[in-house]
């Protein structure tokens, strides 16, 4: 079963909607704090797994992103939760186009956070094998070591030094193993290009202003193929947008969520 956080548990009865936050590579669902809290108190059932393996959730080797995302729709139905709004960052990205392209029905909206709809092309794959093989000789602090400055904006290092130091712990926290399956599993993903014109839910195109990995412009290669879509970027924010601009993504949040049916009925009820 996977592990997940809630701010509000689900009631004995039908929940109409959640928040399911997919958290990124390879951190774990605590990196959804800001969210969580805010959102909790606001009564919303918010959701946060750790995907396979992470912070003492079931391990499973080769897994897939199809796989994870039949858990997670298994982890709604025990919840007796009908549909959710789905926010991926960076690999949580990844995970949320496949749940929506398995899952489309229990999908009420998508925040898609510093993320790309294509697939990794041969260099991008030789490179993760690299970290891959470098993961496994030195260890989790080698994937710290990569990932850490490539997550935020040149001044949180000196402007907010606690946000290295907290990626830092929830990533040394995890196994080799367990960092390599999930870097694994973003090699194996499908391209979800031609997926983004046939997107008919609700969606929010959210993505940290100077973000170096996913930048603004592939933010706006996806808003601009996904009919409909709202684009917000995050001024002062980098690749992990959440954690660094945690008020204002939880404002662009909270605005794209009261503007769903299923969401107003929540917070009516």
């Amino acid at each position: 079963m996977l592990t997940h956080l809630q701010a509000n548990t689900a009631t004995s009865g039908v929940e109409k909607h959640a928040i399911l936050f997919l958290h990124a590579f390879p951190l774990s669902a605590a990196m959804w704090q800001p969210q969580i809290e805010v959102l909790g108190k606001a009564g919303c059932t918010v959701i946060a797994p750790n995907s396979f393996g992470i912070d003492g959730s079931e391990e499973k080797e080769g897994w897939t992103f199809t796989e994870y995302a039949h858990k997670l729709a298994s982890l709604l139905d025990s919840l007796k939760i009908e549909n959710a709004t789905v926010v991926g960052l960076s690999m949580g990205g990844y995970q949320a186009f496949e749940f929506y392209r398995l899952y489309p029905g229990k999908t009420a909206s998508l925040v898609l956070c510093d993320t790309r709809a294509e697939a990794d092309a041969p260099a991008a794959r030789s490179a993760r094998e690299e970290f891959i093989s470098a993961v496994e000789r030195k260890g989790a602090g080698e994937a710290a070591g990569r990932m850490i400055p490539n997550y935020f904006t040149e001044n949180a290092s000196t402007m907010r030094p606690d946000l290295a130091a907290q990626a830092e712990a929830m990533i040394i926290k995890q196994s080799p193993a367990v960092i390599n399956a999930a870097m694994r599993a973003i090699m194996t993903r499908s391209d979800a290009t031609s997926l983004l014109s046939a997107i008919y839910c609700p969606v929010l195109v959210l993505n940290g202003e100077e973000d170096k990995l996913t930048t603004k412009d592939t933010a706006e290669s996806i808003h601009a193929l996904i009919p409909g879509s709202q684009l917000r970027l995050l001024a002062g924010a980098g690749h992990i947008s959440n954690m660094e601009q945690p008020e204002a993504f939880n404002r662009a949040l909270l605005d794209h969520l009261v503007t769903l049916p299923d969401y107003q009925a929540v917070q009516k009820s």
